[in-house]
């Protein structure tokens, strides 16, 4: 079974702040083998995908990064790569062609994309669709290998200019736009879905939906039927906070509640 068919979870590898954001402290190599060890441990404790953020780069950028977080994060994903897991990136905040760059030189399989259909407003301002220029850079880059997963009515984000839109529609409307896959999100980092959204993306759309926030131990079962991959960072790390270590314990409970879960789907199909 491929990894997109698989109902995988995606272990977020959060990236130590990275050369010239504010809270860069650690060499370039060290970042490195730091995300390279917590790609390992999951891969270790049997998370069978992986999906690389610069979130300690807070505060983000919009849209466009430097060249030297584009050459560091390439190097991350080398790095983690290198382990043979399926795996993406994500390049905060909203830096889609970058991402897509660093995972056509890194050969990774997939890009998270903020902002691919529809405008919003999100922390660090105004966003526009990029659906259009992404997928043509994508055909330069002859990257068409690299899918492009699509968050809709994304998390830290007002979306009062599309209140008309019901979240469905959003979805609907990136799949007109080609994206391969839509990430449902609650409100913020951590925050759970609402399942009913869920379930009406899952009814409006042929592409893999994806869970993208707030998936834990406890909640995991009610998504499970509704959704084709499940993005878990904050849950997987010390005391549920994605700025600490991981914590092997919490890995196991969900991946072995994940396993259950696709034992009991296999004995009913």
């Amino acid at each position: 079974m491929s990894f997109w068919n698989s109902k995988p979870l995606v272990g977020m590898v959060h990236v130590r702040a990275l050369p010239g954001t504010p809270n860069h402290q650690l060499p370039l190599a060290e970042i490195v083998e730091k995300a390279f060890e917590e790609a390992r441990t999951y891969q270790r404790l049997g998370i069978p995908a992986l999906l690389i953020e610069n979130m300690h780069d807070v505060p983000y950028l919009k849209k466009q990064v430097g060249p030297e977080i584009v050459a560091s994060l390439t190097l991350v994903a080398r790095a983690v790569r290198s382990l043979g897991l399926p795996c993406g990136i994500q390049v905060l905040a909203g830096a889609n062609q970058a991402a897509l760059a660093i995972a056509q030189a890194a050969g990774l399989e997939f890009i998270r994309a903020e902002g691919f259909a529809f405008g919003h407003l999100a922390d660090e301002g105004w966003f526009d669709s990029d659906a259009a220029e992404l997928l043509r850079y994508r055909k330069l880059l002859d990257a068409r290998d690299v899918r492009v997963v699509a968050d809709i009515k994304k998390k830290h984000a007002s979306h009062a200019a599309t209140a008309d839109l019901a979240i469905e529609e959003v979805a609907q409307a990136c799949q007109f736009m080609q994206a391969d896959a839509v990430v449902v999100t609650g409100a913020a980092t951590a925050q759970p879905i609402l399942a009913d959204e869920l379930r009406r993306v899952r009814q409006a759309v042929s592409l893999p939906v994806w869970c993208g926030s707030g998936i834990t131990s406890g909640n995991l079962g009610q998504y499970f039927d509704h959704a084709d991959a499940f993005v878990v960072g904050s849950f997987f790390k010390k005391d549920g906070n994605w700025k600490n270590e991981l914590d092997p314990q919490r890995v196991m409970a969900l991946v072995g509640q994940w396993n259950s879960l696709r034992d009991r789907q296999a004995r009913e199909s």
